[in-house]
């Protein structure tokens, strides 16, 4: 099991990361099998002259939530919890569930209607309403119970989660600073892999967002908020009416039901997916429904993105070597492209959306700039 050294440097990690200041207001959120670790990150917060505040919940208070509240209840937004978001200056969530399994025997209609009800929530966290967002970390946690649902040895998704945490900034930096200059004022994009994915997507003028697991004044400055830990990435807002082609993800996770899907075949044009030829070997019809249900909570917004491309990812975390289904390590996996659909607003691009999914392609992705003809990344290694 995971040491107390080890949990005091993941602390550290997370709240180094959030760049808080005297007198921020912090919210702490997780299940209750990492109390240990929540509240040594709220020691740290105190020390870093921050105000924190501890939420933590069990996996079977979540199950009778959904198996006992009505769906009318669960559709309204708790204005106590709102407020508490409107007052806080940053956001720190880790790993909610002990054991993933738990989130596959949630109704889906009670989904929803909580993924509705947090709207307001999600706007006011992500400033897509014109407001400043909030600094937020969302950090995973390994567990026995996690490691049988993702099919691996407890021993490896500790390794995937608290190693990827433990690789220094520096290093991180380094790698994501080479991709980003690779990709400076570059155009259009092709991205291949050996799996069937083949697509293009545009970029130019698009921030170059590099997550080394630090939000820094240049980050805030530029409205890049958030960190996922473990980090190791850039990420890029694509032009999201443009791009069309085929992305192959071996493995990924529902976003309502949590359920395993593998071997998604995706397919989209002027940027966006084309539901009705998407397809997976293992429950496509959970990764269908997924898409449609946020495109019934996105009908009341502006304009629908709910399905367009959001995000095109690069993993650079020399820690992270296989993907498992978990997304939050597998799109740090080196040699692999992600690409997201849904909300990006806090990405540099315009999508506002209930829905943000990643699709992890395999690790030996080849991407060219089309302008220049240049090679970027070569069967998974960069160039």
């Amino acid at each position: 099991m995971i040491t107390k050294e080890k949990i005091r440097k993941c602390a550290e990690a997370i709240v180094n990361g959030m760049n808080l200041k005297k007198g921020e207001a912090v919210i702490i959120r997780g299940g209750a099998h990492t109390q240990e670790l929540l509240e040594e990150i709220g020691i740290l917060c105190y020390h870093k002259g921050a105000h924190p505040l501890i939420m933590a919940t069990t996996d079977e208070y979540s199950a009778r939530v959904y198996d006992e509240i009505p769906e009318r209840t669960l559709r309204e937004t708790p204005k106590h919890y709102l407020a508490a978001i409107k007052e806080s200056d940053a956001y720190i969530t880790i790993e909610p569930f002990k054991d993933p399994t738990i989130q596959t025997k949630f109704p889906r209609e009670k989904i929803a209607a909580r993924t509705e009800a947090n709207v307001p929530i999600r706007k006011v966290l992500y400033g897509e309403d014109g407001g400043p967002g909030k600094k937020w970390t969302y950090a995973g946690w390994p567990t026995p119970e996690a490691a049988r649902f993702y099919g691996v040895e407890y021993e490896d998704l500790e390794r995937l989660i608290i190693d990827g945490i433990a690789v220094p900034a520096s290093t991180l930096r380094q790698n994501t600073s080479r991709l980003a200059e690779l990709l400076r004022g570059a155009d259009v994009l092709h991205i291949t892999d050996d799996e069937g994915t083949d697509f293009t997507c545009r970029i130019r003028g698009r921030r170059i967002n590099e997550d080394d697991g630090l939000i820094d004044e240049y980050d805030v400055r530029n409205g890049d908020l958030g960190n996922n830990l473990p980090a190791g990435e850039i990420f890029i807002a694509p032009h999201e009416t443009y791009g069309e082609g085929s992305l192959f993800c071996p493995v990924t996770i529902d976003r309502f039901t949590n359920k395993i899907i593998r071997n998604a075949m995706l397919h989209f044009k002027n940027g966006k997916l084309i539901l009705e030829e998407c397809t997976a070997e293992v429950n496509e019809d959970q990764m269908i429904d997924s898409f449609n249900r946020c495109l019934e909570i996105d009908s009341k917004e502006r304009e629908v993105r709910t399905t367009n491309i959001a995000e095109l990812g690069i993993g650079c975390n020399p820690a992270i070597d296989k993907a498992i289904g978990y997304i939050l390590t597998d799109e740090k996996l080196i040699g692999s492209i992600h690409v997201a659909f849904g909300s990006n607003l806090s990405y540099g691009g315009t999508s506002k959306s209930s829905m943000h999914w990643d699709f992890v392609t395999s690790p030996t992705a080849t991407i060219e700039r089309l302008d220049t003809k240049q090679k970027i990344m070569l069967h998974g290694s960069i160039m």
